[in-house]
């Protein structure tokens, strides 16, 4: 027999359509866009948290003259000059970019009226000053009479290296934060993990009634920013609150506040993913242990806890990273004790230290890294718990167990609803604790600082735009990574910057697009401080789940329809909007409802991105906070939870009347 073979030379290629090279285009277009907007601002940002700035007073040299301003004296260096006064200390050469340092400094005698006049020039061409706010520098020398020479400021020089970590490190009341950060993060997780899987295990292993309204019930306070839950509490535990003897002394300003508002905002998204890997249990492993006569504590720790441990490793890093990284709640009623998160808000608002800010971005940006890398490594390792042969887990009433499982459920429902109920009540009560009587004054919110009623309307404008074009973006995105051919080098990068932005705090972000989009040599500066930055920011930030989203809807469609499509000469385009839109349409409502929801509640994202006339309602409840305006503040946050609530029911009936027309092929 003969044996055929291709002949010598080159293999073939596949050739690449007109569709694929399209595909590749949009690909390469989104994929510019996560650079532009998430890869290049973080680079950026590492970069800031590097520079050095420092006054070089070698780089200055100065000569005075007389009062006939004829005789000069013989040129001196700001440091030699320094080194006979003393004026400057060493720790005041320590600078930031915006650092100043007023050149009278050096001249104790100095006078504004005096007929003297200075001259000044540098020693090296980086050499920079300001004479008011025009720039000046060189190595020429430059004259001024005493009136301009008082309002000369010289600027610092800047080098590259760790200095700024080493003073981080070195600050005992910064570095502190990284302590409190874990311990704050680690204390949450252990809480909000027992409570969540609680909770999971009494709606998948019992016969409680009221099952539907308690799984309502816990996506509460997926709907508000996180700052409600801390200033409910300082209703209930504050210095005036109602229930302030409960703690026996302690302060809710601090830790422990933390900790049970941590609690209350994390518990959806743990319950969430333990819920979901217990739903998936196989019942025959209960069978089997029933019959070996195992008992139902030794059946818990042998085959529920096992067959869950992904779902609940899964969560913890999310539980961790989401407390870790948080700003509106410890901002609220965190007290004196420091967070991360607030560290960076602290250090640009407050101090305008913006490479400081960088360094605690970038020490929070690393947790946040190990915490993802580690839970996608978990997620690898999981196998699969059902398959053809197994049987759905059904429980067996048992009317002693499910009146439990209803009682500790009513439990968390009242917490939750209470941490909601106390925030409504606290915003039509005319003035706590003095005056209880309910009125609407609060929600006069043009009367307080923090953006008025039009701040409300930006944040409805921000999540619709949000909505509408992050839908696009992202689902464009993952069709192209999951239908291209080919092209794997192109579509690992694309998944591994859609997957970045889980890893990258909202608080990292927000400053690292300042650092970027804010530099008047960018081309797209012209976007700062508008809604287009609230917008990209927003949908960047939650990029990563809505594409894992998208991404499984395309995958549980067949294969089979590209070449089928490119069998009968029919363009790409023509199946996505005729095939691929309409069977993924509930996928397409969940990511839309999803950013809605998010750009309605973020804070930390877009704090450092407003500006005046894009004030958003989320930023309104911090700024009233801070301004003593406690009440209106609640009762922003309750506006946007009702918004939330009303979005949550227009998705509802929209997806009920599409899906109606569009799904009737699920139903035969």
């Amino acid at each position: 027999m003969t044996t055929l073979s291709l002949p010598a030379g080159r293999l073939p290629r596949h050739s690449v359509s007109r569709d694929d090279i399209v595909k590749r285009g949009l690909m390469v277009a989104i994929s510019l866009y996560l650079i532009l907007s998430l890869a290049a601002p973080l680079y950026v940002m590492l970069s800031k948290s590097m520079s050095v700035y420092r006054f070089d007073l070698t780089q200055f040299e100065f000569q005075v003259s007389d009062e006939t301003a004829t005789v000069w004296s013989e040129p001196r260096t700001a440091a030699a000059l320094n080194a006979e006064s003393s004026a400057v200390s060493a720790d005041d050469l320590r600078a930031g970019s915006d650092s100043r340092l007023a050149a009278t400094s050096f001249f104790a005698d100095f006078s504004f009226r005096s007929p003297v006049r200075y001259r000044l020039r540098g020693t090296v061409d980086e050499a920079s000053w300001l004479v008011g706010s025009t720039p000046g520098g060189g190595t020429e020398w430059q004259e001024f009479d005493s009136n301009t020479f008082r309002r000369i400021v010289l600027r610092p020089s800047s080098t590259f290296g760790l200095d700024n970590f080493t003073t981080y490190f070195a600050t005992p009341s910064l570095s502190n934060s990284i302590r409190n950060s874990a311990l704050m993060a680690t204390i949450s997780t252990v809480i909000t993990i027992s409570v969540a899987f609680a909770l999971a295990y009494a709606l998948n292993r019992s016969n409680m009634p009221f099952k539907g309204l308690v799984r309502l019930v816990t996506t509460i306070p997926i709907l508000v920013p996180s700052l409600l839950p801390g200033i409910a509490l300082i209703y209930l535990f504050g210095n005036q609150g109602l229930l302030k003897p409960l703690m026996m002394g302690y302060s809710i300003y601090g830790p422990i506040g933390i900790v049970i508002g941590s609690v209350f905002f994390t518990l959806p998204h743990a319950f969430l993913i333990i819920s979901t890997a217990l739903a998936v249990a196989d019942g025959r492993h209960y069978e089997a242990a029933a019959s070996l006569g195992s008992s139902k504590w030794r059946t818990f720790w042998v085959v529920t806890v096992p067959g869950a441990r992904f779902g609940i490793i899964s969560a913890m890093f999310v539980v961790f990273t989401l407390v870790i990284t948080d700003f509106g709640l410890p901002k609220v009623i965190g007290g004196q004790y420091n967070m991360l998160a607030v560290d960076i808000y602290k250090q640009v608002i407050g101090q305008q230290n913006f490479e400081m800010g960088a360094v605690v971005s970038v020490i929070l940006l690393l947790p946040a890294i190990i915490a993802f890398t580690v839970d996608r490594i978990i997620q690898r390792r999981q196998v699969a718990l059902l398959s053809a042969r197994s049987v759905p887990y059904a429980p067996r009433p048992s009317r002693g167990f499910d009146m439990l499982c209803l009682g500790w459920c009513l439990a968390v429902a009242i917490f939750l609803v209470g941490i909601i109920g106390i925030c409504q009540f606290a915003a039509l009560v005319k003035l706590w604790p003095y005056d209880m009587s309910l009125s609407l004054k609060n929600y006069a919110f043009d009367l307080m600082d923090g953006g008025g009623w039009a701040s409300y309307g930006n944040s409805i404008k921000l999540g619709l735009l949000t909505a509408f074009f992050g839908t696009i973006v992202v689902f464009t995105g993952a069709y192209m990574v999951e239908k291209t051919q080919g092209f794997s080098a192109g579509r690992s990068a694309f998944h591994f910057l859609a997957m970045l932005p889980m890893a990258v705090p909202g608080m990292v972000l927000g400053l690292a697009y300042i650092f970027f989009f804010n530099d008047p040599s960018n081309p797209l500066n012209a976007i700062y401080g508008t809604m287009v930055i609230l917008v990209v920011s927003t949908v960047t930030h939650f990029y990563t789940v809505s594409h894992l989203t998208a991404l499984t809807a395309l995958k549980q469609m067949d294969a089979e329809f590209e070449p089928v499509a490119a069998s009968l000469k029919q363009p790409f385009h023509k199946l996505f909007f005729r095939v691929t839109v309409p069977v993924c349409l509930p996928a397409i409502l969940d990511i839309s409802i999803y950013l809605f929801v998010n750009a309605m509640t973020t804070v930390s994202a877009v704090v450092f991105l407003y500006s005046t006339d894009t004030q958003l309602a989320s930023v309104a409840v911090l700024n009233m906070d801070d301004a003593g305006d406690i009440a209106p503040a609640a009762a922003m946050g309750m506006m946007i939870f009702y918004t939330n609530v009303a979005a949550r029911l227009v998705h509802a009936g929209v997806s009920t009347l599409l899906l109606s027309r569009t799904q009737r092929w699920r139903a035969r």
